[in-house]
């Protein structure tokens, strides 16, 4: 995909999307960092419904370290894999206190020595709460990308790292959002809606956005 291609993408979608801003609810570094942590093999809906009965009760790492991790895995019961990402959160609010003055840090390294949080997880941070153009792959944009041809790779580091280096400057730090967003309710994994797509005529994936053939002729592509 030549560049000019790759800009008109991203034009597209900043016109439909000029602001684009995670689902996840928060209100502090702190709670996007639990958020993203509760986030892994759960939907953001599922996500927002659990940190909305945890945050009126303990939202501050003193908070939920003082909570305790039985109590805090009841407020989570509901997302996947509770208690180990209870346990993760319990023991990275330990860590925040005494390295950190209870601050979420600003590194890549010191968040990804927190317990639970690996790459991804550190470049949404750094991403959507402090405003670095870090590019998050998870599954969604791993598929927009290579389906598109905007940035193929066999792995999500090999996308990461040519969306960084693809992906124009003004479009660097927004970029995750549209590209997860399109994902999520447009280029589906598994029933594209191409019809609808902004970017249809950019996309190189073509097996999914020739037109269907009429009804009573046979399609010549496979």
């Amino acid at each position: 995909m030549n560049p000019e291609k790759r800009r008109q993408i991203f034009e597209r979608l900043r016109a439909v999307n000029p602001k684009p801003a995670t689902e996840l609810e928060y209100r502090a570094p702190f709670e996007l960092l639990v958020a993203v942590v509760l986030s892994a093999q759960a939907t953001d809906k599922s996500v927002n419904a659990a940190t909305r009965r945890l945050y009126p009760v303990a939202n501050t790492p003193a908070a939920i370290l003082a909570l305790g991790e039985a109590r805090l895995a009841s407020c989570i019961r509901t997302i996947g894999l509770f208690r180990s990402k209870a346990r993760h959160i319990i023991e990275t609010c330990r860590i925040l206190l005494e390295r950190h003055g209870g601050e979420v840090p600003q590194s890549r390294e010191a968040l990804e020595a927190l317990p639970g949080v690996g790459r991804k997880t550190a470049n949404v941070i750094l991403n959507t709460a402090f405003g670095q153009p870090t590019i998050a792959v998870d599954t969604h944009i791993f598929r927009v990308s290579n389906r598109t041809g905007l940035a193929p790779g066999k792995d999500v580091r090999a996308v990461e790292e040519r969306l960084l280096k693809f992906v124009p400057k003004p479009f660097r730090h927004d970029a995750h959002h549209w590209l997860i967003l399109h994902g999520r309710y447009v280029c589906k994994a598994r029933t594209p809606d191409c019809p609808s797509c902004v970017i249809r005529d950019l996309c190189e994936f073509r097996s999914k956005t020739r037109p269907a053939a009429p009804a009573g002729r046979r399609s010549i592509h496979p």
